[in-house]
């Protein structure tokens, strides 16, 4: 393991939030998809099931996609921003079957708030560890997600869209075809 269990979930679920408008369009169209989004990823606390809820997710995950595209310092600035503008204060907390983990917000606190702080503590300790260049876009040519590597060995180049399957199966039948 390379982060604390919770910075790595909020990694993957900021990736995931971040790659649900894409190549394959909106995968949260609606308020339902939302709601599923949430349950897939175990979230808990306040959750509005509004239109006006899902635009403030929908709009943070446009600010959170661009933190694949600054350099340290822009992206130590927009995560300061997002803990200012959330008005966080980390605590740790302990709750279900999980171990004391830290939450910067209240449970209560707006849907997208939580979500923002959320990433931006996970990004906090990315930059402490010095392991931005783990972050990247896919690997495909074809694909603009973007792809949080959390593998000891940093060789994860693909998102979890399936891009690395199809590059391979392209990859197996270019070797075939050569050979015969």
């Amino acid at each position: 393991m390379v982060f604390a269990h919770d910075t790595e979930l909020a990694l993957a679920c900021t990736v995931a939030l971040a790659n649900t408008d894409g190549d394959d369009g909106d995968q949260l169209p609606d308020v339902a998809s939302l709601t599923a989004f949430l349950a897939e990823w175990g979230w808990t606390g306040r959750h509005e099931r509004t239109e006006a809820e899902l635009d403030s997710v929908r709009a943070l995950r446009t600010r959170l996609r661009r933190l694949w595209e600054l350099d340290q310092d822009a992206l130590v600035a927009e995560v300061n921003a997002m803990l200012r503008d959330s008005d966080a204060l980390p605590q740790l907390v302990k709750h279900d079957d999980y171990p004391y983990h830290l939450h910067a917000t209240p449970t209560d606190a707006p849907l997208a708030t939580r979500m923002a702080v959320e990433a931006a503590m996970a990004f906090v300790d990315v930059v402490r560890g010095g392991e931005l260049s783990r972050m990247r876009s896919c690997a495909s040519d074809t694909c603009d997600s973007v792809v949080f590597d959390l593998s000891k060995n940093r060789s994860k180049r693909y998102c979890d869209g399936g891009c690395g399957n199809r590059a391979a199966v392209t990859a197996y039948r270019a070797r075939k075809a050569a050979a015969t």
